[in-house]
């Protein structure tokens, strides 16, 4: 174990205890001391797991937004829409905002997400960490929280229960591809151990 790791010092996020974070085993968590606040913890196989579950989830973005999201059957007619169709619709019916609000929090935000966690997770996969890696990753989580994929599928499910009545309202591939990508993000960040981006040498260092 390096000296660096065996001394590594955190602050406590609930009572402000500076103390040194143990060495954790796969599937380990660390917890205060004092008030037994949680610290960290080591996932197992954090970065190959984080990587696989990020591909998954930009597969089933691509689904997402390829495949109908929703069918509509009345007297003998069925209309598909896809997100993206859904979004031109409200444009031309002269709903600007909320075209703009559904194209920023489905669409836009999750796909800007999706990229910059690829570019922090294959360098780390490459054992290559930039200096600005950890500012990086800062901003990756203040973008989180507008792709807001799970309040549209919401506010979707609430729509298709009031259209019910009127016509057979048919769940598409898209919206349970879109169901899984919001369960499938969650995952990848719980399985993501921060601490990798301080625990690698900087690019180029020698080993």
């Amino acid at each position: 174990m390096h000296l660096r790791d065996s001394t590594r010092l955190v602050a406590c996020h609930e009572c402000d205890l500076l103390q040194t974070e143990p060495a954790l085993a796969p599937g380990q968590t660390a917890r205060c001391v004092r008030c037994g606040a949680f610290l960290a913890r080591n996932p197992p196989d954090s970065l190959d797991r984080t990587l696989a579950l990020t591909l998954t989830a930009v597969v089933l973005y691509v689904i997402a937004n390829a495949w109908p999201l929703v069918g509509l059957e009345l007297q003998g007619r069925r209309i598909d829409v896809t997100l993206i169709g859904a979004v031109h619709a409200l444009w031309v019916e002269g709903m600007t905002p909320v075209a703009a609000l559904v194209f920023g929090t489905a669409l836009l935000f999750p796909l800007l997400e999706l990229a910059m966690i690829l570019a922090v997770l294959v360098p780390l996969r490459l054992g290559r960490v930039s200096p600005r890696m950890a500012p990086f990753f800062r901003l990756v989580r203040s973008v989180q929280p507008w792709g807001m994929v799970e309040v549209f599928l919401l506010g979707m499910l609430v729509s298709l229960v009031k259209l019910s009545h009127m016509a057979t309202v048919i769940l598409g591939v898209a919206f349970w591809a879109m169901a899984g990508l919001m369960l499938v993000v969650t995952l990848a960040g719980r399985a993501f151990d921060t601490r990798l981006l301080w625990q690698l040498p900087p690019e180029g260092a020698g080993s």
